[in-house]
């Protein structure tokens, strides 16, 4: 997995470091997570006939094991397992699973959830059952987290280890290989233009950037950001934590889809063209950029229906020029001061 740290500080306040990685593995863990997230998958982009037609070529062993990743959010142990593995081949990984030994194995798929929590964390998976309920009630709040962590405690490692192998193995020799060199492109394209703005941006900006819009501050025990490109998910940002570390699997841009095609924009750049592109919405921009305001001191100012106005700002925050801070909605002025760079960087591509 080819690794490069971006040293870049921010001049008024200390920032994290950002860290860029890309493999097919987490492109492979991420379709099994998507294929059997049944919310999601009908908005990624994806056409909704991809799925149904992928599943004609698993056999019926594999069916069951993705029923039990569904069931069970195994896919969220195949993540954390890729995080602590260090090697660059499935065979290695597979081995290096069958050789952690049962607390090593739940420990890391344990979700990290703050270092306060890291001796319960470690105590779940030596199979303290008090411990085990902390770590329930610490994630509460989260729609899968409980279950998924009841289950680890309680499943016999020898069938985790037989399912996430068997799992992983039988989706990339059936879903990856086949596209195996288009998949490396793609993700090697996308993880060298991000690469190719480390001199240019500050960690936030670049954050900003790779993600689309996503604005994220620095935060105690967070000492790096790490970005993996993937494709599977798009359009989403997949956001996770381990230890001192903040992860967005974030979609990889329009141009790394088409490498040969220097014409092909990024998809970010032609949502904000795209959101700016109406008088009603430039309108709302100056507002907003006067001060943060409510949708009812919008509708007011605009002389417009509270729906019409709403319409418009659902069209600026998917954009992610426009965000909210409590009850009002905000400007993100990153992104409109990086529109300008973004353009020159496309026509000089």
């Amino acid at each position: 997995m080819p690794v490069d740290i971006l040293h870049i500080t921010s001049r008024k306040r200390d920032t994290y470091q950002v860290e860029l990685t890309h493999s097919p593995f987490w492109e492979c863990a991420l379709g099994i997570a998507a294929i059997t997230n049944k919310q999601l998958i009908d908005t990624l982009e994806k056409p909704n006939s991809y799925w149904p037609t992928l599943k004609e070529n698993f056999s019926d062993e594999l069916l069951r094991e993705l029923l039990y990743v569904e069931e069970n959010n195994t896919w969220k142990a195949l993540l954390q397992l890729l995080h602590y593995y260090k090697g660059t081949s499935l065979s290695d990984f597979c081995q290096y699973i069958n050789e952690l030994d049962a607390y090593e194995l739940k420990f890391i798929c344990f979700p990290y959830i703050g270092e306060p929590y890291q001796e319960v964390r470690k105590s779940a998976a030596q199979g303290d059952s008090a411990a085990n309920l902390k770590l329930i009630k610490a994630t509460e709040d989260n729609p899968f987290f409980p279950q998924y962590v009841d289950f680890l405690f309680k499943v016999e490692t020898a069938r985790l280890k037989q399912h996430l192998i068997y799992v992983m193995t039988s989706w990339f020799n059936t879903v990856i290989k086949p596209k195996l060199e288009r998949i490396e492109q793609i993700l090697e394209f996308d993880y060298k233009s991000k690469l190719n703005r480390k001199q240019k941006l500050n960690p936030e900006e670049l954050v900003h950037w790779a993600t689309g819009g996503v604005h994220y501050v620095p935060e105690p025990s967070v000492y790096k950001v790490l970005l993996i490109p993937q494709f599977i998910y798009r359009p989403w940002n997949i956001e996770a934590d381990i230890e001192g570390t903040k992860v967005f699997y974030y979609p990889v841009a329009n141009e790394s889809l088409s490498p040969d095609d220097k014409y092909m924009p990024s998809n970010f750049l032609v949502q904000k063209y795209k959101a700016l592109g109406d008088d009603v919405r430039l309108r709302i921009v100056k507002l907003l950029c006067e001060k943060d305001r409510s949708l009812q001191d919008i509708t007011n100012m605009l002389d417009m229906g509270k729906s019409t106005v709403h319409h418009h700002l659902k069209i600026l925050r998917a954009s992610k020029i426009v965000g909210m801070k409590e009850t009002k909605y905000a400007l993100k002025e990153n992104a409109l001061n990086m529109l300008a760079e973004e353009l020159s960087e496309y026509l000089n591509r």
